[in-house]
């Protein structure tokens, strides 16, 4: 029996059920704040800018040796950890919604598996003794661990929404909030999603 469409207010919640009800299907335990970081790391990188970067020749997704280089360069912990935090969290987007992509890279998943888990160990281990590190280094520390796993759980959600074929949500999504789209409003209704007017805006 097809699953039930649930109307959802934001792509936080839609990408909340999503991952937690495919963590349950592979039997992956992860922490609630784990959880609520990765579901607030998909909605974040459902707005395009910030996930590709400006090159001078048009906006590409930064590769993730350039990300790794800049945290090993930081003039600074602040930008050494952020570097690393964006390491990890690009390398585990691309794994586990796009991993489609990987099959026309030179790199493969293996590589994006190693680079994302190694940032996050690398950057638990950076904010240990740190105010942000007794927020967020146990999260960390877990996306290390389970960063195979949760690329896995990640790659059903991405399945579950059709993200590596026309429909994809965090594009969709994207274009409502920039355009009020009554398109992009009505897919996204298909996919479980409800548009709430006040969340468009102009640019």
């Amino acid at each position: 029996m097809a699953k039930a469409v649930i109307a959802q207010t934001d792509v936080r919640a839609y990408f909340h059920q999503e991952l937690t009800e495919a963590l349950e299907h592979q039997q992956v335990h992860a922490s609630e704040e784990t959880v609520f970081y990765v579901v607030n790391l998909l909605a974040h990188f459902s707005r395009a800018e910030h996930l590709f970067v400006d090159t001078g020749e048009g906006r590409a997704l930064q590769p993730l040796a350039e990300i790794y280089a800049q945290a090993l360069e930081a003039p600074s912990r602040e930008v050494q950890t952020a570097s690393l935090k964006r390491l990890g969290d690009v390398a585990l987007l691309i794994a586990g919604i796009f991993s489609d992509s990987l099959n026309r890279k030179l790199v493969d998943l293996d590589y994006y598996i190693a680079m994302g888990g190694s940032a996050y160990g690398h950057l638990a281990d950076l904010i240990r003794d740190s105010l942000q590190g007794k927020a967020l280094g146990d999260v960390f520390a877990e996306l290390a661990a389970k960063f195979a796993p949760l690329v896995e759980v990640l790659g059903e959600v991405s399945e579950r929404a059709q993200l590596t074929s026309g429909t994809d949500v965090l594009r969709l999504y994207e274009v409502w909030l920039q355009t009020g789209s009554p398109r992009a409003a009505e897919r996204l209704r298909r996919l479980g999603i409800e548009p709430v007017a006040g969340e468009w805006r102009t640019h």
